[in-house]
């Protein structure tokens, strides 16, 4: 799958992304809006293994967002299961550099629109830490809806704050 957007290029990763997937990971501010087990620092090891989970996945729900060329940030989705089959969660970082520029949205609105296509799906959901405002937009942007507002639900840097759950729902 290689989807091919003005703003970004969203396609599998590569083990020749070690490079920059370690450049724009390594960043505390990337960190603090996604969940720990995205580790900080974040080390070549840490990219190597990434690269080496996502060429074995066999369903295809994690890509690279290519920016200029290279791997700037990630995309991906994970699906439900028994009764929560048709239902994913997705998430995204982008590094820094690239930030208000529109990518992340275009990645999301392309993202989800493969999801459901190729996944049966019906619902996706994100959840969006309270202090990550930017992403709300990314997602409202997107076509998502936010639903609730997950009081005191998350743990992160040492806060506790508020998740604000957004979903974007297609008919079956």
């Amino acid at each position: 799958m290689r989807i091919e957007l003005p703003e970004c290029v969203v396609r599998p990763w590569k083990k020749t992304d070690l490079e920059s997937l370690v450049r724009y990971a390594n960043n505390r501010n990337v960190w603090r809006n996604l969940r720990d087990r995205f580790p900080h620092p974040y080390t070549r090891q840490d990219g190597r293994w990434w690269l080496d989970h996502a060429a074995v996945s066999d369903a295809q729900t994690n890509f690279a967002i290519e920016v200029e060329g290279e791997a700037a940030g990630g995309i991906g989705f994970v699906i439900g299961e028994d009764v929560h089959r048709r239902t994913a969660e997705i998430g995204y970082w982008l590094g820094e550099q690239f930030w208000g520029r529109g990518i992340a949205s275009a990645a999301l609105i392309a993202m989800s629109d493969y999801a459901f296509k190729t996944h049966d799906l019906v619902r996706i959901y994100a959840g969006v830490f309270s202090w990550n405002p930017a992403s709300m937009r990314v997602l409202e942007k997107a076509g998502y809806i936010q639903e609730a507002v997950l009081r005191s639900s998350v743990l992160k840097d040492g806060e506790i704050l508020d998740q604000h759950l957004y979903a974007n729902v297609r008919n079956p």
